[in-house]
């Protein structure tokens, strides 16, 4: 359900914005549409490539950065662009005969734990009042859309991660019900992530076209008990 009312108030006034994961295709792309955004006072901006030390597999890191990020704050929109699919070389399997402890491990590690922790530490940033916290999450997270099989480790960790978000959803709504909790599929973009198993899709969405739908979907969401699990084109998942 969308409603163009506490949303859109958000984004028309002033604001400031954090993106985690913003040197990513889709991160990047976030960055870029709150810098060309009037009403977007500040954007802050955390990755391991424009920020020393941020680590997502450590705790004390995300901790840090946090609290380096007081100065900035309160954000009135949150960003976590983190994640990956194919880790260490290991790329999602096919079958059960190809599944690793480690590897399942890192999954998690990667696209549940590092972004739970960073929920966890970077929440308390947020503004009171209307507000949205959007952590990049994928279809194959939802246990009913799952007709294929297959990619064990990251669906599985993607479902975990909505969990993560529907259960924080519910806790912090108690305190601030304008908040929104939003798992974002943002479609299959074209970066690094995607290359070694859609190269030359016709579907392939450039990041700007991914965020500008990200973007158009958050700023049409009503505050809800619970969290939001959309698309790019603001369509609702099933869980």
């Amino acid at each position: 359900m969308t409603n163009l009312g506490a949303a859109l108030s958000l984004f028309d006034h002033p604001y400031n914005a954090l993106v985690v994961g913003a040197s990513g295709a889709i991160g990047g792309a976030f960055v870029e549409a709150f810098q060309s955004d009037a009403h977007c006072v500040h954007v802050a901006t955390v990755s391991r490539t424009h920020t020393p030390g941020f680590d997502l597999l450590r705790e004390e890191s995300i901790a840090a950065q946090a609290a380096a990020l007081k100065a900035h704050a309160p954000f009135h929109v949150i960003i976590d662009a983190t994640g990956a699919l194919t880790i260490d070389g290991v790329g999602p399997e096919k079958a059960l005969s190809q599944l690793n402890a480690e590897a399942l491990m890192r999954q998690f590690q990667t696209n549940t734990i590092g972004p739970a922790l960073l929920m966890r530490h970077f929440a308390p940033l947020l503004a009171t009042g209307p507000a949205i916290y959007a952590k990049l999450s994928a279809r194959v997270g939802s246990i009913s859309d799952n007709k294929k099989g297959g990619w064990y480790g990251y669906r599985a960790s993607k479902a975990a991660l909505n969990m993560v978000l529907q259960t924080a959803a519910i806790e912090l709504q108690r305190k601030r019900p304008e908040l929104r909790v939003v798992a974002l599929q943002p479609g299959t973009v074209k970066s690094g992530l995607s290359a070694p198993f859609v190269p030359s899709a016709p579907y392939l969405l450039a990041p700007s076209d991914s965020v500008s739908g990200l973007l158009a979907a958050l700023k049409g969401l009503d505050a809800k008990a619970g969290a939001h699990y959309i698309d790019y084109q603001g369509a609702e998942i099933a869980w």
